[in-house]
């Protein structure tokens, strides 16, 4: 009952495993040019669907209130977008000379160059109480970013995209991405007070159209006779990918709790949960379109795969941690504060 219970709680943990084993087991259903047709559902049709209900979902008022905070918005961007990638390339020069997959290692890369999500950070950052204002700008804000950095950065470290043309990478996102974003706001404010009162369950309709994404992406791996991935290789990136989120999420908190850095313990939880998630949602479909047609598209995107899961459940694991320092911590402040 208890493993019922868990399961249902973590329905896309083990829609994951499901699909990945689906698409073991027929890997034709979801190839292009199969009877999903992903090249035209997937590739358009499930990732505007995702964009168009991040659009209804986001609360615009919230995010313009959180503007006036440039400091630690550039801190979470500059963190996220130049440094990590920057540190993961070093990184892996060092583990080029390792018997791992070298699609593998470029996947990490790839993990390097995305965006935040729209939603993990912030509800972790809201679960431990720190600055959900601006957890949420800065995911929103860092996703749109994403959608011109992003593919910038992935030609940038992965020359083997370079004959990607930029105007097929920029109109396919603009329109799958931006312009569904766009029409979901615009929606909203018509139907605010309706969204407000009924609350739709957004994450989970996200989730499950990505699942869908995730299935498509494997069907094209096990349907390729050329990949050969060895479990060493997939056991190390697991271990490779824990230890660089628990190191930057310390980094980002040493960095944010100096003394003179001028953030509250409120905004280092913002900082460290949104400087250190990397996006699915968004990474997936921008794979798919950077890496279009390339035959190992599949073994780069393991690592994001891996990731995603990774940083929802160890975040999930240090919130008590996290809220215990933030709490003692403003405690302390305002016991430190001169009486008048």
């Amino acid at each position: 009952m208890r493993l019922l219970e868990r399961m249902r709680k973590e329905w896309f943990l083990v829609g994951i495993v499901l699909a990945i084993g689906a698409a073991k087991l027929q890997p034709g259903v979801g190839v292009n040019g199969g009877p999903l047709k992903p090249e035209i559902t997937v590739s358009y049709i499930a990732v505007a669907t995702i964009f168009f209900n991040s659009g209804l979902s986001l609360k615009t008022e919230e995010l313009t209130s959180a503007l006036v905070h440039l400091k630690l918005h550039l801190f979470i961007q500059i963190f996220t977008l130049a440094f990590f990638p920057a540190a993961i390339w070093l990184f892996l020069q060092l583990l080029s000379i390792t018997p791992i997959n070298e699609w593998l290692l470029k996947g990490l890369q790839t993990v390097g160059c995305m965006p935040p999500p729209v939603s993990s950070a912030v509800i972790l950052t809201k679960a431990v109480g720190g600055n959900e204002a601006a957890a949420i700008f800065n995911s929103a804000f860092g996703s749109f970013l994403g959608i011109v950095i992003t593919p910038l950065l992935l030609l940038l470290f992965l020359g083997s995209s370079s004959s990607v043309p930029f105007s097929s990478i920029f109109s396919q996102l603009f329109v799958t991405v931006v312009a569904p974003l766009i029409i979901g706001q615009i929606i909203r404010r018509h139907i605010k007070d309706w969204l407000e009162r009924k609350k739709p369950p957004f994450g989970a309709i996200s989730s499950s159209v990505l699942l869908m994404i995730i299935y498509t992406t494997f069907c094209d791996t096990f349907s390729n006779p050329h990949i050969d991935l060895d479990k060493f290789s997939l056991v190390l990136v697991l271990v490779i990918i824990v230890s660089i989120q628990l190191s930057f999420m310390l980094l980002t908190f040493v960095f944010s709790t100096r003394n003179n850095s001028g953030f509250t313990p409120a905004d280092t939880v913002a900082i460290i949960f949104c400087s250190t998630h990397k996006s699915l949602t968004l990474g997936i479909p921008m794979l798919k379109i950077v890496f279009a047609g390339h035959e190992h598209l599949s073994l780069i995107s393991v690592p994001l795969l891996i990731y995603h899961p990774a940083q929802i459940l160890l975040g999930s694991v240090l919130v008590p941690t996290i809220k215990s320092w933030m709490v003692s911590r403003q405690k302390g402040v305002k016991l430190t504060r001169p009486t008048v």
